[in-house]
């Protein structure tokens, strides 16, 4: 009885405690203004449709990337440097191919203090018109590409005013941009802010109108006094925006990507000055420009429903043939009028007065009917020659050979996919020297020694990087940043004399519209076809669903009026079914040659060891049947040498200085678009032998 009195006891008390609780909780609501629940509990503040309704407003589109900068290639400030780079060396490119003039490009990038930059980038293109100015640089989406159907690199209008964004939001520094169009009129410069608010530009100088610089020596003068970055042209046009951002040598840098720019682009010449002072000129190797590409109109199989509909509401056509003809390619009057017959619609109905339930029918009826496949003379492709010319110009290779696929369409847009591939060569980490090395090493923010060497230099994986580092006897785990003097020192000497070939893995090159993409290979159609195709049938080393090991270079290269990117940033292509169909047959059909030179150097190493096998033991064999039988020993062994040497033919050849052996052979054995490079065994340089 007493247990169960203290019990019940101590029940009484947790109520006198949890009465005090709640009495202090309910004192607490009160004094905030709220009336307390039935339970004690503060009573929810509940919103009302009106109140609700009073607080929402429009959200403009700048204020919304503005928070959201990630979609657009902001999201860390390393990539945050190479966005703005590459958004502005496209419009020059543009710009200049536009005009018919070939593109001379200045890539400016200097340190102004702690992860702050500020980067120059001028062209000598045709200049841009005053009044059009402070809207290209900033408003976001705005431009002259989201529009029309033909191929050019920027589509959306984003680009550039998001880089001039996103220097304003991390710096507060406005863009500055000064273009001239004529060498007798005055140039124009501006510096531009964006109000994200309402998404529309802000004129800094000039009291809102900007500065119109005078020619000549007046000109000269003004460009001093405001102190304005120029390199004299006679036309072209300089944007400088300041941002915060990083520097970093290696995969996805800035240096990587005007390197990737100058093989797809071999009509262009890129002088680039980075931040540690170094100078670099890509010179172009093209005489020609690209031809021009034409724009053209939709395509009916790439119009959804709803915008046929909008098309229809819009269209000055007065009959429906009318509108099918003047409005899609690839429709005559009688393909209009097979659409018509089989939507069982008039020819001569009105446009404006279709329902949705006959536009339902008309869309049906136009995926029905037979339409050819769109003009190709909107698309521009690079050409295997010049493939072959912009490889051979960057990556030190043996054997290059590319492919141009026939055009094809998705989606009602035609697209053409490229392929080029390179094979042998030295790897990167040959080439690195030690200076480089330790800047490297002190930029990492690698966790491993192990995975520095696996991630910052191209077609090296963890195999190679572990038998680096067994060589230099370094500890995998070890932090790049915490090396000693002398272990660099070991870690260079064994990245310059391991033999890497074995365990490089291939290095990819994606372009979309001679864009070098750079990130999101993982979520990459072209990554992915890569690895699902069988490079073993080609004599490669390739593990199940991973990129084969070999010393590959491989680029691909899609063309098309409408790229689609898997988001904003334009960094992977999307995986259609078509798409990936043209680019499996593509790398098939550089694959075949490929395969054809490996098997190649693969018979002549293996007839290289059946005559070391077989002049090992020719003098014993000749001594003993001269003891058997009292044959000539001399001239036995010149017969059995004679022989030995007709059975393996395939292995007289000439060696190079590294014991590579060096075969007298023609391009034109593996077809066209080959090209075979041998190094001279003396002084290693290079002599092409078949274009």
């Amino acid at each position: 009885m007493q247990k169960t009195t203290r019990l019940a006891g101590t029940s009484s008390d947790m109520d006198d405690d949890s009465a005090l609780l709640t009495d202090k909780e309910g004192g607490e609501a009160q004094s905030n203004g709220q009336k307390p629940s039935a339970n004690g509990a503060p009573r929810r503040h509940r919103a009302t449709a009106e109140s609700m309704a009073a607080s929402q407003r429009d959200i403009s589109v700048s204020e919304f990337f503005a928070k959201n900068r990630h979609l657009l290639g902001f999201d860390n400030p390393r990539k945050a440097l190479l966005t703005t780079v590459k958004e502005a060396v496209d419009n020059a490119l543009d710009a200049c191919e536009e005009a018919g003039i070939f593109p001379e490009i200045w890539v400016h990038i200097e340190t102004t203090g702690t992860n702050r930059f500020k980067v120059g980038v001028q062209d000598n293109g045709p200049g841009i018109l005053k009044k059009t100015i402070p809207m290209i640089f900033g408003k976001l989406l705005y431009g002259s590409k989201f529009h029309r159907l033909r191929m050019s690199r920027g589509q959306q209008g984003i680009g550039i005013s998001a880089a001039g964004m996103y220097g304003l939001l991390s710096t507060g520094k406005p863009v500055k941009i000064i273009s001239r169009f004529s060498p007798r009129k005055p140039a124009h410069y501006y510096e531009i802010q964006i109000d994200t608010k309402h998404n529309r530009p802000e004129i800094l100088n000039g009291r809102g109108e900007g500065v119109d610089i005078p020619p000549g020596e007046k000109g000269r003068e003004a460009i001093e006094k405001h102190e304005i970055e120029w390199i004299e042209v006679d036309h072209g046009t300089r944007v400088t925006i300041e941002l915060e951002a990083r520097y970093q040598r290696g995969r996805g840098s800035v240096d990587e990507y005007l390197e990737q720019t100058a093989i797809a682009n071999p009509h262009v010449t890129i002088h680039y000055h980075d931040p540690d002072g170094g100078t670099k000129t890509y010179p172009r190797v093209a005489e020609h420009l690209p031809p021009e590409p034409k724009e053209i109109k939709p395509h009916p199989y790439g119009i959804e429903l709803g915008r046929l509909v909008a098309l229809l509401k819009d269209t000055p056509a007065k009959t429906l043939s009318a509108f099918l003809s003047d409005t899609f390619t690839c429709v005559s009057p009688s393909v209009a009028r097979r659409i018509c017959e089989t939507a069982k619609l008039s020819t001569r109905a009105n446009a404006k007065r279709i329902g949705r339930h006959e536009a339902d029918s008309l869309y049906k009826a136009i995926q029905e009917t037979k339409i050819k496949a769109p003009s190709t003379e909107c698309v521009v492709p690079i050409g295997e020659e010049l493939i072959l010319k912009g490889l051979h110009q960057v990556v030190p290779a043996e054997f290059y050979v590319a492919a141009t696929r026939p055009p094809a369409v998705y989606r009602g847009n035609p697209f053409v996919i490229e392929v080029g591939l390179a094979y042998g060569g030295e790897p990167t980490a040959h080439k690195v020297t030690r200076e480089v090395l330790e800047e490297l090493l002190s930029q990492s923010d690698s966790r491993t020694l192990r995975q520095f060497l696996a991630t910052t230099f191209e077609g090296l994986g963890f195999e190679s990087a572990d038998r680096i580092l067994k060589q230099a006897n370094l500890k995998t785990r070890i932090s790049p940043g915490k090396l000693k003097k002398q272990s660099i020192e070991k870690l260079h000497e064994a990245m310059r004399n391991v033999n890497l070939s074995s365990g490089q893995s291939m290095n990819v090159l994606r372009y979309a519209n001679r864009v070098p993409l750079q990130f999101q290979a993982g979520a990459c159609a072209i990554t992915q076809t890569i690895m699902q195709t069988n490079w073993r049938a080609y004599g490669l080393s390739q593990s199940r669903g991973s990129l084969p090991n070999a010393p590959v270079t491989l680029m691909v290269h899609m063309a098309s009026v409408w790229v689609p990117f898997t988001s904003e940033s334009k960094e992977a292509v999307a995986s259609y079914p078509e798409i990936q169909k043209e680019l499996r047959l593509g790398l098939q059909a550089v694959g075949r040659k490929l395969g054809m030179y490996v098997k190649r150097r693969q018979k002549v190493k293996q007839e290289g060891q059946r005559r070391a096998v077989f002049l090992r033991y020719l003098g014993e064999v000749a001594t003993a049947c001269n003891r058997l039988n009292g044959a000539d020993r001399d001239l036995l062994y010149n017969d059995l040498l004679r022989v030995a040497t007709k059975k393996t033919a395939d292995a007289d050849l000439r060696f190079d200085e590294d014991g590579q052996p060096v075969i007298e052979e023609s391009a034109e054995e593996y077809g066209e678009n080959v090209l075979i490079v041998d190094r001279d065994a003396r002084g290693g340089g290079l002599a092409v032998k078949k274009d």
